[in-house]
Formats: structure tokens, sequence, C-alpha cells
């Protein structure tokens, strides 16, 4: 039995917890426990806080979902401050949390009963069209309807913080700290290349810092290693290594003709503007959880597999009693046994496809542990008012339709959408790359050569952006990119060429079995034309 204390586990078999001092948040006025080191999303999870906003039309609560700063359901006022991501910014004793949707806040919002009322007065798109002939009216409008819309209101005082301007020039600047950032940075600095690494994050590590499974492959892919020790591996290599800087809590917002402009947050009250001048950029932003649609799907208690990983194995909280996990990939059954190894039960696992995903090491393990796995079968609702209560699933036709008379009723108190992963493409798009949606590689990526570099020269990309993958393959594509990135600047020499064919090979052999047959089609996808030989 895993002792549980405030929310929060208190010992786990793989995972330390080491938690920062305790402080004191206030949450609509009323004191929180927290400690140091906490998202503000986090601490208020532990508190037992669930709805966390409201949505605009239909005043329907909204929580927790993917915790890593993607979508909106956790922007609340923080510090008098609107629209802030709550899984974003960490705790500080004294901080003020406010909902910014509800009346008298989200969780007791009484204009939630009066939902048809509202449709009937103010029907879908009816704000482009009402209240537009008179400006007197209009502004009124507005500004009650902004009340509404949990969007929250301009900051009640003037910023008095600090802020400066740094221009930086570099060799190589590798934007995102996860394994393949990681990777390339390591293997473009140890050629001598200066590099930056800008991560907007605390740490470093990415999606391996909430892996604690042992990782598969071949000893030199450290197999047999956990992910959340990979991660430490990295940052210590990276340490090692002169001539490569580390900025963590950096966002790049845009890149523009060989420039990127980032912002530093150095504290509370201090930030600093980047103009950051590289001769070349790696992108290597990961990816984000997709949703799956059915009933209630918004309903707090429904998150995506990361959100529950990084609540249980980054912050050490418990997600809840009983789970079900939809999807049966790697990740939905990797999910399954760290849920049971925190002590939390799982009712069962949901599948549409007619056989089970992931690899059948991980499927035997939760086979072993007890927890059934509905093949051919699909989430048909979430049940609950405020929060999951249960789910509703049913099993699929050859048509994949639910075939009627097969519902049956899972009693969980949150769900795990585990249905796979989308390029994070946004910043590709914005620098002008050449993109193009490939089912087999995730979603939108960049057209790319054998080393990845985009169809924008001197921008390369490596990990879930560039398609998704396992973190091994993260790891080697960020090998190519970063010493491709050295050998085009001009160090390395024959060495460094050697290495670059090498890895090339590695990871062609890596994607030659038969889990890397649809990689390898999407690949073939996205090559660049002046990479195709006719």
């Amino acid at each position: 039995m895993v002792k549980i204390e405030h929310g929060r586990l208190q010992e786990h078999p793989i995972v330390d917890f080491k938690r920062g001092k305790e402080v004191t948040i206030y949450f609509n006025g009323q004191p929180i426990k927290a400690y140091e080191g906490e998202t503000v999303a986090a601490a208020l999870y532990a508190a037992g806080v669930r709805v966390f906003s409201r949505s605009f039309r239909w005043h329907r609560p909204r929580g927790f979902f993917c915790a890593i700063g993607k979508c909106s359901a956790c922007m609340m006022e923080v510090d008098g401050i609107p629209n802030v991501r709550t899984c974003k910014v960490y705790v500080r004793d004294g901080m003020q949390v406010r909902t910014q949707s509800g009346l008298p806040d989200a969780e007791k919002d009484v204009f939630s009963i009066f939902d048809d009322v509202i449709d009937r007065v103010f029907p879908h798109g009816s704000h482009y069209s009402k209240f537009t002939t008179s400006k007197k009216a209009r502004d009124f409008m507005v500004k009650r309807m902004r009340k509404f819309t949990g969007f929250g209101n301009p900051p009640r005082a003037v910023f008095q913080g600090k802020a400066e301007v740094e221009e930086i020039e570099t060799d190589v600047l590798v934007v995102g700290g996860g394994p393949g950032g990681m990777s390339a940075a390591i293997n473009a600095g140890k050629y001598g290349a200066k590099v930056l690494l800008v991560d907007e994050n605390p740490f470093l590590g990415g999606q391996l810092i909430k892996q604690t499974h042992r990782f598969f492959g071949s000893a030199k892919e450290r197999a047999g290693t956990r992910g959340i020790r990979i991660a430490g591996i990295l940052e210590e290599e990276l340490n090692n290594i002169e001539n490569i800087e580390v900025r963590k809590e950096t966002r790049v917002f845009g890149i523009y003709n060989g420039e990127a402009g980032a912002y530093q947050r150095l504290n509370d009250d201090e930030g600093k503007l980047l103009r950051i001048r590289a001769k070349k950029i790696v992108v290597a932003t990961g990816a984000y959880e997709r949703t799956l649609i059915f009933e209630n799907n918004d309903l707090p208690g429904v998150y995506g597999a990361g959100g529950v990983q990084t609540l249980m194995n980054v912050y050490g909280i418990k997600p809840g009693n009983t789970g079900l996990i939809v999807g049966s990939g790697n990740v939905g059954l990797i999910l399954t046994y760290q849920l049971m190894q925190a002590g939390v039960n799982v009712a069962a696992i949901v599948e549409a496809m007619p056989r089970i995903g992931g690899y059948f090491v991980h499927a035997a393990k939760v086979r072993r542990l007890g927890v059934p796995i509905y093949v051919r079968h699909t989430i048909l609702k979430a049940i609950g008012r405020k929060s999951v209560e249960g789910a509703v699933i049913a099993k699929l036709d050859d048509r994949w339709q639910p075939i009627p008379g097969t519902e049956k009723e899972i009693k969980c108190d949150f769900i795990c959408v585990a249905v796979g992963l989308s390029p994070t493409h946004e910043l590709l798009y914005q620098a002008g790359c050449e993109m193009k949606f490939v089912p087999e590689l995730g979603g939108i990526v960049p057209l790319r050569s054998k080393f990845n570099e985009t169809s924008v020269k001197g921008l390369y990309v490596a990990g879930d952006v560039a398609g998704i993958e396992e973190a091994t393959a993260a790891i080697m594509e960020g090998r190519i990119v970063g010493i491709h990135a050295a050998v085009t600047l001009g160090y390395g020499g024959e060495e460094a060429k050697k290495e670059l064919e090498e890895a090339v090979r590695e990871i062609e052999e890596f994607r030659s079995g038969p889990f890397g047959e649809r990689i390898v089609n999407g690949l073939k996808k996205c090559t660049l034309e002046s990479e195709v030989v006719s």
C-alpha cells in the first residue's frame, strides 16, 4: 500500500520525490498548501480542486488536461495577471490565484443552470451580429460578455519588474531540451561548435523526466536504462562540454531569417528579451497530445496520458483512485503499470483496433497485473456532473461503429486518453518551412533531407517535431543533425564525417524492423525533392 498525504505520494518504488519548502498559496481567497517546485495546477490538484475554468458558451466545467501548457483548460488569474496557464507557473508563498470564469467562481458557477436560456437568446454566432449598430451598446455588451467568457481582465497594476535586451551570437541554436535537443547540442558541441540550448522549462529532459520504465534496444542506445536516468545522463554530458551554454525557462517565439527571438525568465520580477543570431538552428520542440471525441470528453477527470504522468511521476501527486485507459499503444500500456506502481487501480484498457498496439512485453506485463484489455472497443461517454464518475464503453463492428447492446459501464474517477501525439509544428510554419500532413508521422511535419535539414537552409528538426517516434529515435536524430550542423560549419573534419555516415546507417537499421515500417513509409512522403533520386 502506497502512503498518501494531502494528495501526494510519500513513497514510490522508483522515484524519490524531493519536495521544496512548504508554502501557502491562495485560491479564490482560500489557503492551499503547496511545495516549492510544484506548479500551481499541480498544487491545486493535490488539494482536491478539479474545476479550473468554465466554457464560454455552455459554462461547462473544465479541468486539468495536458500539464505542458498546450491547452487553455487551466488558465487563471495569477497575482492580478490574467490568462496564465497554471500548469507552467510555479508556486510562491502568498501567491494569489483566482478562476476567471463563473459566478462567484468556476466551481460554483450559477450561470451553468441557464445554459438553455442563454442559447435561445444568444444562438451560436450571434455575437457577430448583435449590438453592432450602436457604438455605446456594443462597448457596453463587450464589457459584459468578456466577464462571461473567462478570458480575464487587463492587469490591475502596471508592470514594475525589470526587463533587459541581450544580443547573442552562436554557431548552433537548439530549441528544446528534450532527448532530441540535448543529443543535437552534445553532438554539435563535442566537435567544437559553439552551441546555445534553450528550453521553456526550469529543467531539461522533456518527456524523459516522466518515464520510469526501462528502455529497449541496443546497449549503445541505453537499453535497460530508465527514461528518468537517461535525462540525467544527457544533461551531465551537456555540462561537460564547455562550449555549450544552456538557458532554461527560455521560450523562443519566432525565427526570422537565421535569427530567433526569445524571452528568458530570470525570476518573478525580471526577464530578458533575447535576439539570437545563429548560423544553424535545430528545432526540437516535441509534440502535444491528441484528444478523442466522445460525450463529456471535456469533463474534469478526462486527461491526456502525459498529463497524468506529469502529475504522478514528476510531482508525486495521485491522479485518482481508479483510472480507465483509452488506447493500448506503448504509452497506454506503460502508463497502466506506472499507475499501479503508484497505488492507483486501473479498471481497464480500451482499444479500438482489433489488436493491442504496443509492444508485447508491455502488454504481457499489464496482463499479469490483471488489467483487462478490451480490443475492438471504444469509449462512448464519460459519466459525471462536475468530474468523472464513470464511463461507458462499447464494442465496435467492422465499420468502426458501436454495436447496440454491447454497452458496458466502467467505474472510474478519471480517464486517460492515450491515442497518440501531434508534432508541435507551429514554429516551423512561422519560420517558412515547407510542411506536409503525413499520417504515418503523426500529423503536420516539415519536408527534410536525410540529415533532417528542412527546406529553410540551416534549419533542422529532431525528435517528435519531425515525426512521432520513440525517445531512442529522437536521440539518434539529434546525433545526426548535431554532427551535420557542425560539419557544414567546418568543424570535426574527417572524423565527424565518418561518424555522420555511421549515425545515418544506424538509424536506418533501427527503423528496418516491423515497428519501423510505418515511419519509413512516412519519411518517403516528406523527403525534399532535391533528395529524391529519379
